[in-house]
Parts: C-alpha cells; structure tokens; sequence
C-alpha cells in the first residue's frame, strides 16, 4: 500500500516522534488537538492540524468517530496511534480498516487477542513459551483453589487490565476473599470487564522486554531486550539495555521465544514481547503489548535501528531487510521518564504552566517531549513531559552521563521528579545492578529531596523571580470520571507496562 499522508492519533513527545520521523521520509502529516493543546508542539510540527474540541480524553483522544472522520476528510492514508490511548484497541484498528486507512499496527484481531491477558496466556502456552504458573479460567477448578495449588503468594490480575489496575498481591488465605472482590471491582469500573486471572508471586522479579518487527510477509526479528525493573505502581520509571542480568545464552533463548510467540500469533509491525525473570535466572511470558513502547529510544541508540521509520515501512508493504545476525548491540543505554509530579506526596501530579525548561546538551544525549516553555500542563492526560536517553560506550559511563543530565535539568512552573530520578541512579544498589520490581518499595518507600539544590537551580529560579510573574495555575477543570485518575489518586495513570 502507497502511505502518502499520515494521521497521528495521539499528542505529546510521541506524537512529536512520529510526526518527525515521516518528515525524514517526506511523508505529510496531520495533527490532531484537543482545545487544551492546541498550542502543542506536535500541532506546530505537523503539515497540518484539526481540532477535536472538549479535551477530556472519552471526547478527543478516545473518540473514534471524531478522529476517523479528521482522517477521512484530509485525505490520509494511513493513522498511527503511538502508545497510549487507542493504540491497544482492536475497535479501533478495525474501524481504520473499514475507512480505508492503514492501521500502523498489528491487525484488530491480534491486538484483540494479545489485549486479553487469558486469551494471551493460553496462545503463548500452546507455542512452547514458558510462563507463570497460576490460573487461566480454563481449568477445572475455582480461582480460590487454584491459588491453594499454586501457593502464596500470588498476583490477581484484571484479565483485561494494565497499568497495576485491578492487581492485587494476596500473601495469605484469610486476605483471599477481600482481595479477589476488590479486584474485580476495579477491573470492572476500568475495563467494563470483571474477569481474573491468577499468577505466582515471583520473589525478587525482574521485568526483562523483547522488541521485536515483523514484516507482513512473516519475518520477524528481535532487537534485543531492554530492562524495565525500576516502577512505581506497575509503572516504569527508568529503562535501560542491554540487562546486567542476561548473558549470552539466556538472552539468546529469550529472544527465541519472543520471536517464536510473534510468529505463533501471526504479528505483524512492531510489538514487545514482555517477560518477568525471577532470581533464580528462570523467565516466563508476561504479556504482549502490540504498540510502540514509550522506551523504545534506548532500543533504538544501542542498535542503530529506527523503530519508528520501521513501522511506517512495513505498513506500506515493505520486507523487513533487518538480519537477525547482523543486527548487535553496541555500548549502553538508559532512560528516564520526566513527569510533572511531586515523588514527596505520593507522586501527585503537577500543573501550571511551564516557565521554563533547560535541558542538558552532549554527544548521545537525547531529549524526546512534547512541551515547551510557556504550555499550560494540565489534569487531562498523563503527567510526563519528556523522556531524557543517554548512551555510552558502558554502563558504568551511561550512569555518570545520565547522572550529570539530570544535574543540569531544570523546569520551572511546575514539580517534576528529576530530583528524585537523579537519587535512584545514585544509589549504590542500582549502580550495582541489584534491582528487581520492588526497588523503588525498598529503597525510596520514605523519599524526601535533599535541601541542597544545584547551583543552576538557584541561579535559574532567582532569575525567575527577578523578571517574571508568579506562576498562573489552573482551577481543576473537569476530567472524566475515572476513579483510577492520576489527579484523583497519585500517579496510577497508565502511559505504558
């Protein structure tokens, strides 16, 4: 299929990505804006922009009709969803197809299928790839005895469910009952879907991803794996590859595996193959997210492979010329997730407008965002404003330099948690490579910032002070009535797993 012109379906640094990545290869390309961004980076970027109205995302965003109607009227070829939003919704891929529009993704059904962590477990089973012992729906028994079976601790999921919603870890028998009610409970008012599933408890687990692209001629490759361990709620924080965890023979037969269960569901386009490896060096299948990760840059600056250009090829019928054997890993890389939010209460969000923004400038050092100095950064949508990537020729040098990026960060107008960020790759237990999924519980569970701030911080807020007015916040306009919202509750928004 010839792709002449593009419809980016989601805003932010990712949108900015995209709409970057087909200038590079002359594509044209359309915005999309809510009433809130419509002085966004990504509306200035793009050869052209069209309004959504109401910001709130069930009305923007999320609505289907409104941005397949944008897409039809200008003309475009084909519509990438980024990550976020409706870019895990089979509807919607299937809606791209009836207008005629390339979905830049796997096909409806796949997303369907992978998007039902049951229905994925079973599919993944079936093709030879480990995973976590636990509870499907499908065997003869009740959740309640397959917990008894498998033994506590364990982890109830949302079968539908992401983003640490409707999960709950269960220790014992006696907090059985309250924890399976409470999970449903949750996963029906975020997902309008009630079903569970039940997995061991790994002890000391780490999230290990496999990125993989598949061509629609059915080659697939893995571009090796990136570790994804240090979260809050579910929710990863900062990134990094290759993993101190993995040699060459276990990264070998993890990366065989993302493969064979790429192939197994007939996926197509770019897709992550994600696994939890416990302390004893054994990995299971955890799920597949059939998108573009948010932490795909790192992937990117250790390969040499642009992920993005890639998408866009094979949706336009392109063969996948990558070799799995001439495809290496070189030097290090790390990133940080920058959020607009307080790591002192609970990791609630921060708005206001955006005064200003430094940002440091070095050989591979990488900067991807969507905002700029004097944008409003409101309760709408999720609250990171940038991802900040470094590369090196090791781990030990990409610390240092990710180390003096974030010393040399600065935002005003609103809270962010470079400072935070900057203690996690201080401490000595991350610098060891001693991390798992709890490292954030274990080691930051009472954080507060250091009253030592960096000297451009004082310099740049005194500045600040001198010249500008104080900074104008927002009143709280009304967002959907989510109960899970990061502006409701701390930072339980779902951006990526």
């Amino acid at each position: 299929m010839k792709i002449d012109k593009v419809l980016v379906a989601n805003r932010g640094e990712i949108a900015v990505r995209i709409i970057k990545a087909c200038g590079e290869m002359s594509l044209q390309t359309v915005a999309i804006f809510s009433d809130v961004d419509e002085e966004s980076l990504h509306v200035h970027l793009a050869d052209e922009a069209h309004p959504l109205g109401d910001p709130t995302p069930s009305e923007s965003y999320l609505n289907i009709d409104k941005i397949i109607g944008i897409a039809k009227d200008c003309r475009a070829d084909a519509v990438h969803p980024g990550y976020g939003f409706l870019s895990e919704n089979a509807n919607f891929a299937l809606a791209c197809e009836d207008a005629g529009l390339k979905f830049i993704g796997p096909s409806a059904a796949v997303i369907k299928d992978m998007g039902d962590k049951i229905e994925a477990k079973r599919t993944i089973m079936k093709a030879g790839v480990p995973v976590i012992p636990g509870y499907t729906g499908e065997e003869q028994e009740s959740l309640e005895d397959a917990c008894q079976r498998v033994g506590f601790p364990v982890l109830i999921k949302a079968a539908a469910g992401g983003g640490g919603k409707g999960m709950k870890v269960v220790h014992t028998k006696d907090e059985l009952a309250d924890s399976i009610d409470s999970a449903r409970r949750e996963a029906m008012s975020s997902f309008g879907n009630d079903e569970l599933l039940m997995e061991k408890y790994l002890e000391k687990p780490r999230h290990i991803e496999f990125q993989i692209l598949a061509d629609e001629r059915g080659k697939v490759v893995h571009l090796f794996e990136r570790e994804c361990s240090i979260q809050r709620r579910h929710q990863k924080v900062i990134e990094e590859t290759p993993s101190v965890a993995l040699d060459e023979e276990l990264r070998a037969r993890m990366g065989e595996a993302a493969v064979k269960a790429a192939e197994t569901i007939g996926y197509t386009n770019a897709g992550t193959v994600e696994f939890m490896l416990d302390k004893d060096r054994c990995f299971y299948f955890l799920e597949m997210n059939t998108r573009l990760q948010v932490e795909h840059a790192i992937t990117e600056m250790t390969t040499g492979v642009d992920i993005v250009k890639w998408q866009l090829k094979i949706a336009a019928g392109q063969p996948l010329t990558l070799d799995q054997e001439a495809i290496k890993q070189r030097g290090h890389a790390i990133e940080c997730r920058v959020y607009a939010e307080d790591p002192e209460k609970g990791f609630m969000p921060s708005t206001g407008k955006l005064k200003a923004m430094e940002v440091p400038n070095g050989v591979n050092i990488r900067h991807d965002t969507g905002v700029r100095e004097g944008l409003e950064i409101t309760p709408y949508y999720d609250p990171m404003l940038a991802k900040l990537i470094v590369h090196a020729e090791d781990r030990d040098d990409a610390i240092r330099k990710m180390h003096w990026s974030l010393s040399n960060y600065i935002t005003l107008g609103v809270t962010t948690n470079v400072p935070f960020l900057r203690a996690m790759i201080e401490n000595e237990a991350f610098r060891r490579g001693d991390i798992d999924t709890h490292f954030i519980d274990t080691y930051f569970q009472n954080w507060t910032m250091s009253s030592e701030l960096p000297i451009e911080v004082l310099i740049a807020a005194a500045l600040d002070d001198f010249g500008k007015a104080p900074v104008e916040h927002t009143n709280g306009p009304k967002v959907d009535a989510d109960e899970h919202s990061p502006w409701k509750s701390a930072g339980a928004w779902r951006i990526d797993s």
